[in-house]
């Protein structure tokens, strides 16, 4: 092999390399020659195998029931209109609302259940995966921060093939004033496991994105749950002082923290 061939495959650092401590984004990768190096292209195929398998992922039902169970909140097994994954692609529309069975069985629950400040949704979404690692953590950050705010909780509720939106139809049936929608995250090449929490103040089907809020990136590296339940505890208090949610209500959590230190 030559020497112009052999420095031609060597890896050229980029100056920008040190940012990289700071970032899972795909900055100053290098190069080779005028290539990509072959690590960084095995990298991007390794994340869009973790983003197409989580997309396809599953709720573990038998887990989070027992995850769940020291919570003492009840919960309930609900499905989207969307029979299959498949289905719950192509049909974005069938994941925002219940199927029959589910609906029937949101009717049938006792006067006891309902009309709770908030109702809790537990979906799939874009990646199950999410909710089976980071639903737990979360929750047991911010169930007990929700009861010292006196926010009261219904049954948690666990939604296959679920949309945002389906925590319209829910949050209505269950005369809840509020609905908290955590969801499975579109994945992305840096993140096959984020966690979104969704919140909407008089919930009815048909509101559309700019009556809700939105927390975003929780996970173990991105928003961490103590963070985020913060987050979601003092913003679900200011929606009810406000009576209302969505682009009307600020996240002004730091500087509430910053003023009652």
């Amino acid at each position: 092999m030559s020497k112009e061939l052999q420095h031609s495959n060597q890896v050229q650092e980029d100056p920008w390399s040190s940012l990289r401590a700071f970032t899972t984004a795909r900055i100053a990768l290098g190069r080779t020659g005028t290539a990509i190096p072959l690590r960084e292209v095995l990298s991007f195929r390794l994340a869009h195998a973790h983003a197409r398998d989580a997309v396809y992922s599953k709720l573990d039902i038998t887990l989070l029931m027992e995850q769940l169970q020291p919570f003492h909140t009840g919960t309930l097994l609900l499905h989207s209109s969307a029979a299959d994954r498949q289905e719950y692609l192509q049909r974005p529309d069938k994941g925002r609302r219940l199927d029959t069975e589910s609906v029937n069985t949101l009717h049938t629950l006792p006067a006891a259940l309902l009309q709770k400040d908030v109702a809790i949704i537990i979906a799939d979404g874009l990646s199950a995966t999410a909710m089976n690692i980071h639903t737990l953590p979360l929750l047991t950050q911010l169930l007990p921060m929700l009861k010292a705010a006196g926010i009261s909780t219904g049954p948690v509720c666990l939604v296959e093939q679920g949309r945002v939106a389906i925590g319209d139809e829910i949050g209505t049936l269950l005369q809840a004033k509020m609905t908290l929608v955590l969801i499975g995250e579109r994945p992305g090449l840096s993140a096959a496991d984020s966690m979104g929490a969704y919140f909407t103040f008089n919930p009815k089907v048909g509101n559309t994105d700019e009556s809700r809020n939105c927390i975003s990136n929780i996970r173990r590296e991105g928003l961490q749950y103590d963070t985020a339940a913060g987050k979601i505890c003092y913003l679900l208090q200011e929606a009810v002082r406000l009576q209302l949610s969505g682009v009307g209500l600020k996240d002004n959590y730091e500087a509430a923290g910053r003023l009652n230190t």
